[in-house]
């Protein structure tokens, strides 16, 4: 894409470039003539009109003397406008060099975060980065002034490319990643205690239910003997057939009656 536009603007410049030209040999040559004609040494143009039905002699002169002074004017106002394709131009070329610069400094820069360049001194870290600049594949066809100019942006931006070099980088990613795994098994835990309570709750009103039936049960008992408890002790205080209890005859016990 970039490659198109960068076609389409040279074959502008160019048209622009023949377009100018031209006009300005027109313009050379009807100032020419009508000055040649004006001194009578040329002759005007000839041209047949009128206005309102009634004929025009003077048509070629007029004529002739209007598109001289068109093209006068016209190559008068073009040099501004080759001024303004001039500026145009530089500033098209100066983003292309700054596109330049930028990627070669994220290279640099990537090579620094890596560990590439170990120089402490300030001139051997900038040549050491010029050098491998030079020697990158993708850099080749840059301009040495470019190359220099990213050189010296890494290593004014050394210091952040050691905070953020590629080892630290990749062992805080680690680090995250263990507390990540670390969070999603804490989440299942808690899901599973969640489970577990709910489970322990439904068993303890289970429970509870249980344990209040066998209560009412045991009440009921409770009652129930509490009802037979006098008629047995009637009964073993009163000796059948009118027999002493003290001569050691054995009283026969009948068996309780259940309350209905």
């Amino acid at each position: 894409m970039a490659g198109i536009q960068s076609i389409l603007f040279t074959a502008q410049t160019v048209l622009l470039r023949v377009a100018f030209l031209a006009i300005c040999a027109a313009a050379l040559a009807a100032f020419t003539a009508t000055l040649l004609a004006a001194l009578g040494v040329w002759p005007w143009l000839t041209l047949q009109a009128g206005i309102g039905g009634e004929p025009l002699p003077q048509a070629g002169m007029i004529a002739q003397t209007g598109l001289t002074a068109l093209l006068v004017m016209l190559a008068f106002f073009l040099p501004a406008n080759k001024r303004i394709m001039a500026l145009e131009t530089s500033h098209r070329n100066f983003a292309l060099q700054m596109q330049d610069v930028q990627r070669a400094y994220q290279t640099a820069h990537a090579a620094d975060r890596a560990g590439t360049f170990k120089l402490a001194s300030e001139f051997d870290s900038v040549k050491q980065r010029i050098t491998y600049l030079r020697s990158h594949p993708d850099l080749a066809k840059l301009e040495p002034e470019v190359l220099e100019l990213a050189a010296q942006m890494s290593q004014v931006s050394r210091d952040l490319a050691e905070v953020y070099s590629d080892a630290k980088v990749a062992r805080a990613r680690q680090f995250l990643q263990q507390r990540q795994e670390e969070l999603e098994a804490f989440t299942a835990r808690l899901e599973d205690a969640k489970v577990i309570q709910q489970e322990l709750r439904q068993w303890t009103r289970d429970v509870e239910v249980e344990e209040s039936i066998a209560k009412s049960h045991l009440t009921r008992l409770r009652s129930e003997l509490f009802e037979l408890l006098p008629e047995l002790s009637a009964q073993l205080q009163t000796p059948p057939d009118g027999s002493d209890p003290e001569a050691g005859s054995v009283v026969p016990i009948q068996p309780p009656r259940r309350a209905d």
